[in-house]
């Protein structure tokens, strides 16, 4: 994305995929004028529970010493101005939970933390969307986080970042409801990308959710949640009834 003369904000297209060399096609368009859909098509989203310190608190739980991670379907994933749909039928509490989003760039595994940054593409927003009354009924976690729709990403991808004290916010309808900086991760991304692809091999366009701060809460049909990161920008969703 660029700027134009006059402040207005353009956006570049760029042919192919953008995991490679980018070669832009010289076609630009007013941001104003395109509708942002999630920046990129995972095969899978790998997210990390409790990963900071008061949050854990905040549900009675204790800090894990290894990474907690778990899986949230690719049909989950939505892009900015997206609906969340929520499923009342199946839940009587759905939360928001922002986070920063790693967004990985090559085929790897087993990669040790010291080469974690080789791997990564860019960062970008997220909200972990959680049925909270399924999650505590399951005992496990799938189907609290793998509703469709319960994992917005976007607005866009920053590659160009560096992510150890990031500002981070999530508001409701305009009043801040979570507010924290990445600096107070537990396990940092480095650390993650090791532990997460010592499991498993991660493939260009998986993503990686670095755990949210304390604060979550619960959304009501029609709310607006935006989750801010400093460097990136603003996600926002609005949430509407599942039919």
């Amino acid at each position: 994305m660029v700027e134009g003369a006059q402040g207005e904000e353009f956006v570049s297209r760029i042919a192919g995929h953008p995991f490679g060399a980018v070669q832009f096609t010289g076609e630009r368009y007013p941001l104003a004028e395109v509708r942002l859909v999630t920046p990129m098509l995972p095969s899978k989203v790998v997210a990390v529970g409790r990963n900071y310190a008061a949050h854990a608190a905040e549900l009675g739980n204790e800090v894990p010493e290894q990474p907690l991670i778990f899986l949230k379907p690719s049909t989950s994933v939505i892009g900015p101005g997206e609906a969340i749909a929520y499923p009342h039928k199946l839940t009587e509490r759905v939360d928001y939970e922002g986070e920063l989003a790693v967004v990985i760039g090559r085929l790897c595994r087993e990669v040790p933390a010291e080469r974690a940054h080789e791997v990564i593409f860019g960062y970008t927003c997220a909200n972990d969307v959680t049925a909270r009354d399924l999650q505590q009924a399951d005992g496990q976690w799938t189907r609290a986080k793998g509703f469709d729709t319960f994992c917005p990403l976007g607005p866009w991808i920053q590659t160009e970042l560096d992510p150890a004290d990031l500002a981070i916010t999530t508001t409701v309808n305009g009043e801040l409801r979570q507010t924290a900086r990445t600096s107070q991760l537990v396990h940092g991304i480095p650390q993650l990308i090791a532990h997460i692809t010592d499991v498993m091999t991660l493939i260009p366009g998986d993503v990686i959710l670095t755990g949210t701060p304390e604060g979550v809460g619960p959304l009501a049909d029609g709310d607006e949640v935006s989750v801010g990161i400093e460097g990136i920008g603003t996600l926002t969703n609005r949430v509407v009834p599942r039919d």
